[in-house]
């Protein structure tokens, strides 16, 4: 069974993030998106479990057309995560120049630590390529419409943290 990891904070999950999900189903046997802790992001909007709860809520949804994906966390690397699936693969997906630098910087590190994993690189569809957590978060601290970047399942949880963070 070929398994793809998609690791990330999904603070908040974006349509983009699903759109990579959806994509990447479709290539492996089975996705797990793993939430994970990113150290450069000091004041998460949400804390990882209710991350976790949003991602499986956006999942659950449209699982009848995604039976192979579940979300998972993990605290430590994602190279000795991976380390449990046999032949994983981190799928990462991309959106600018900036982002290939950086991942592939990562999936060099990950297969140093773990010579059995490869990292597989999606670009972003062309309607996502603006599109990041940290955007949404900002526009959600304005009272934007948020329906373009966020599933409409988690749009009022979004909207009330950000309320509550003014």
């Amino acid at each position: 069974m070929k398994t793809a990891i998609y690791p990330g904070s999904f603070d908040p999950i974006t349509l983009g993030h699903l759109n990579i999900i959806r994509r990447t189903s479709t290539i492996f046997d089975r996705v797990v998106v793993c939430i994970m802790p990113n150290a450069g992001k000091m004041h998460p909007m949400f804390t990882r479990e209710e991350r976790v709860e949003l991602a499986r809520r956006v999942v659950s949804r449209v699982v009848a057309h995604l039976p192979n994906v579940t979300v998972e966390t993990y605290d430590g690397l994602l190279a000795e995560y991976a380390k449990q699936f046999d032949k994983a693969v981190i799928v990462k997906g991309l959106r600018a120049g900036t982002d290939f630098e950086n991942e592939f910087q990562m999936a060099l590190i990950n297969q140093k630590i773990n010579p059995e994993l490869d990292t597989m690189f999606l670009t972003a569809s062309q309607k996502y390529t603006f599109l990041s957590s940290s955007v949404v978060k900002e526009l959600a601290g304005y009272g934007a419409d948020l329906t373009p970047f966020v599933p409409c399942e988690i749009i009022e949880d979004v909207r009330a943290r950000a309320m509550r963070s003014e």
